[in-house]
């Protein structure tokens, strides 16, 4: 799909057209569809993050624990998003030995527990230990850290997904 297609969408076309780009958060580009016509996909994409930094903390959290835990239970019973999917098999986390799943495990359960959403890394450009090294120096933060983190990586996340779908 290009720009201008997209640009020429009404507001439930537009919305499930983007669906995925937040993880099943189609409320962003719901309330994003009224700005445009954008005049680039960076455009968009800033309209989109825009959306995002106005909503409320309850809407923000939502969108962290809407994400999968990365080599979680999701991707083992295979009910991972497409694009999810497709992110951790290209940071290789599908193919973790078994003391690499062991400690991504650990490092999960650790997470969720000190911050009540899961780990988000926008993994493309990571491999399994640049994740793993990830993890276990952001469990230490603070959690209003470790939120901004979550939304700024979640931002990179949207961003490859938008430039993976639309043309300019």
């Amino acid at each position: 799909m290009n720009l201008t297609e997209l640009n020429g969408l009404s507001q439930a076309d537009f919305t499930a057209a983007l669906a995925g780009i937040f993880e099943h958060s189609p409320w962003i580009p719901e309330a994003t569809w009224p700005r445009r016509p954008f005049a680039s996909v960076d455009e968009l994409h800033a309209q989109m993050c825009a959306t995002l930094a106005a909503a409320d903390l309850d809407a923000k959290l939502a969108l962290i624990r809407a994400h999968p835990e990365l080599a979680g239970k999701l991707a083992i019973r295979g009910e991972l998003t497409d694009a999810s999917l497709r992110e951790q098999a290209g940071a290789g986390l599908n193919q973790c030995s078994p003391e690499e799943f062991s400690r991504l495990t650990e490092l999960n359960a650790a997470y969720i527990a000190r911050f009540g959403f899961p780990f988000i890394l926008a993994v493309r450009g990571h491999d399994r230990d640049s994740i793993i090294a990830n993890m276990a120096a952001r469990v230490a933060n603070e959690r209003e850290v470790e939120i901004a983190t979550a939304l700024a990586q979640i931002e990179r996340i949207a961003g490859f997904r938008l430039g993976d779908l639309v043309a300019a």
